[in-house]
């Protein structure tokens, strides 16, 4: 993969902040240093760092994210990874507005939810596959070390509600809003035909169901921990978009919810419900996957994606 390579890159001023964040890592260092030679597998990188492989997994993708690392498919399906440059170059932002990505993203831990309504059966688990408190009581979502969950499930009706912060400046105008995560349905053990009707609430506006089809536990997922034996395995990845003319669930038509009705301000939190309504056609529950659970190495993903001349 040495043709990635060239011996500096250009950043402009609009991306100083994702490169930073990429180079804030002392794991994402050791890896651009790991791959300063040659190209690796995320199974060697894990090896030579002495770092669990979901862990390389997530870092390698903020390094991809920020144009630093590229991947391929390597003979056996595993992921090859390369370092794209020796040496790079920031532009510093001149004028107001300019440093600003098109793109921000904040990526909120699922364990870190501000409120929830919560009743049996219900759970959460830490990475490494132990649970959190005693399974089917509420009081652990409750506890501090619910800030460590990256599995939570609750059977039946209920919701988990998050704080985002708004990273925009005052007057800085936005095209969309995205939500990403990866969910699917709770039933006893797994259950391929268990339908559930998420819901997605901002601001306590709707902005969109999602029907997940079952509770996946057909396979392992591919980051849940060996000693995960619970039933649910992973879910699918949904995103929801709120754009000017309305809103949308996997592309789908979802919602009369535009971005202007959030009302949202750069000094007041933007509230993220995950909701399953005691009137849903199909109230079957929840499982809410972190970065270290299941299929998606990423928690809960908010996207601002303003317009292209920054007003």
């Amino acid at each position: 993969m040495s043709e990635w390579k060239q011996e500096t890159y250009r950043y402009p001023a609009s991306r100083i902040v994702e490169v930073a964040k990429a180079l804030s890592s002392d794991v994402r260092v050791r890896i651009l240093e790991a791959l300063g030679e040659k190209s690796m597998s995320v199974g060697q990188l894990a090896e030579v760092l002495g770092v669990a492989q979901p862990t390389v997994s997530i870092n390698v993708q903020m390094l991809e994210q920020a144009d630093l690392v590229v991947s391929s498919q390597g003979a056996n399906r595993e992921k090859i990874c390369a370092v794209t440059c020796r040496s790079i170059f920031l532009e510093l932002p001149t004028r107001p507005g300019e440093g600003l990505q098109r793109i921000e993203e904040i990526h909120m831990p699922i364990g870190m939810f501000s409120h929830c309504s919560i009743e049996p059966t219900c759970g959460m688990a830490a990475r490494d596959g132990s649970l959190i408190g005693s399974p089917d009581d509420p009081r652990a979502f409750y506890m501090p070390e619910r800030t460590e969950a990256a599995l939570l499930w609750f059977s039946g009706a209920g919701y988990v509600e998050y704080y985002f912060a708004n990273p925009m400046p005052p007057g800085a105008a936005l095209d969309e809003l995205r939500l990403r995560a990866e969910l699917c349905s709770e039933a006893p053990s797994f259950n391929s035909n268990w339908p559930s009707d998420i819901s997605l609430i901002i601001n306590d506006l709707p902005v969109g169901t999602w029907t997940s089809p079952a509770d996946f536990g057909d396979r392992k997922g591919k980051l849940t921990p060996e000693r995960w034996r619970s039933g649910s395995e992973y879910g699918l990845l949904t995103e929801w978009r709120i754009t000017g003319s309305g809103s949308q669930v996997n592309g789908q038509d979802a919602s009369p919810t535009t971005i202007g009705d959030l009302e949202l301000s750069f000094n007041r939190p933007i509230r993220v419900r995950f909701e399953v309504s005691r009137d849903a056609a199909h109230p079957n529950g929840m499982n809410l996957f972190g970065s270290g659970f299941g299929d998606h190495p990423q928690d809960i993903v908010l996207s601002f994606v303003r317009n292209h001349e920054g007003a």
